[in-house]
C-alpha cells in the first residue's frame, strides 16, 4: 500500500475531488481526516471508509476552527503526513464587476486564507516528524485565466505561485508542497463555472478538451496520491495539469 501508516488532512473531502481522494487515500493504507463545513457530507464519507477515517465540521476560512481541525486530527491519529487543502469556492461566471464583496471574501478566505492558515499549523507538526506533503486543489484557471472568471482565476493564480514559494522554502525542512490543475471537474462546482449557458456551456467547455471530458474525482485522486506518496520523493514545486489536455 502506498500510503501505509500516513495520515492524511483533506478539506472539502465530503464531496467531489475531496471525496475521491478521501476514499482513494484509505485504499492505500491511509488514516483520513474528512474536513468540511458539510458535515453531514463529511459523516457520510467517513463512514463509508470506517475506522480509518474520522469526520469534523470545518470552516477553513476561520483560524479558529482549522486549529480544531488539526486537534481532532492529532488526537485521533497522533501526526499528520499529508495536508491537502482541497476546498474551494467560486462565483457564477460572469461580468467581474457583478461580483460581490461578500463573495470575494469567501473566495479569498477558502481559496488563499486557508492555505495560510494550514501552513501555520501543520508545517511545525511535520518539521517534528521530519517532513511531510502540502497538496493543494488548484486550477487552469491559475495558469490559463477565462473572461467570466476573473476572481476565481486570481485566487487559483495565487496558489500555485504560494505552492511554488513555499516548496522552496521548505525543502529544507523535507516538507514537498505541490498542486493539482484540473480544467473542469464533473461536481458540482461546475454549474458555476457555466453560468447560464446549460447544455450548450457544458458542451462548448467540453470542445476545448482534446480528450473531450471533465475530470472525475477519480482522476484527481490518482494524481494526488502519486504526489503524497513516496515514488514522487523528488518532485515538489509542481503544478500538475490534470485537465485532459485542455491547456495545450
Amino acid at each position: 500500500m502506498r500510503l501505509r501508516d500516513k495520515v492524511a488532512v483533506i478539506t472539502g473531502a465530503a464531496s467531489g475531488f475531496g471525496e475521491g481522494m478521501a476514499r482513494r487515500f484509505a485504499e492505500e493504507g491511509a488514516k483520513v481526516v474528512v474536513a468540511d463545513i458539510n458535515v453531514k457530507g463529511a459523516e457520510r464519507v467517513a463512514q463509508a471508509i470506517g475506522d480509518a477515517a474520522v469526520p469534523v465540521q470545518t470552516d477553513v476560512g476561520l483560524a479558529v476552527e482549522f486549529d480544531e481541525m488539526v486537534d481532532v486530527s492529532m488526537r485521533a491519529f497522533g501526526r499528520i503526513d499529508i495536508m491537502v487543502n482541497n476546498a474551494g469556492f467560486t462565483h457564477r461566471k460572469g461580468s467581474l464587476l457583478e461580483v460581490d464583496e461578500e463573495t470575494f471574501d469567501l473566495i479569498t478566505a477558502v481559496n488563499m486564507k486557508a492555505i495560510y492558515h494550514a501552513v501555520r499549523r501543520v508545517v511545525p507538526i511535520m518539521e517534528k516528524q521530519g517532513g511531510g506533503v502540502i497538496l493543494t486543489t488548484a486550477s487552469t484557471a491559475g495558469t490559463r485565466p477565462r473572461p467570466g472568471l476573473t476572481w476565481f482565476n486570481a485566487s487559483k493564480g495565487w496558489a500555485i505561485s504560494a505552492t511554488r514559494s513555499m516548496a522552496t522554502e521548505l525543502a529544507p525542512k523535507n516538507i514537498r508542497v505541490n498542486c493539482i490543475c484540473p480544467f473542469a471537474g464533473d461536481t458540482a462546482m461546475l454549474s458555476k463555472f457555466l453560468g447560464n449557458g446549460g447544455d450548450t456551456a457544458r458542451e462548448a467547455l467540453l470542445e476545448q478538451i482534446p480528450l473531450r471530458r471533465f475530470a472525475t474525482p477519480l482522476d484527481v485522486a490518482h494524481a494526488a496520491l502519486y504526489l503524497a506518496s513516496d515514488e514522487a520523493a523528488l518532485v515538489t514545486g509542481v503544478a500538475l495539469e490534470v485537465d485532459g489536455g485542455g491547456s495545450i
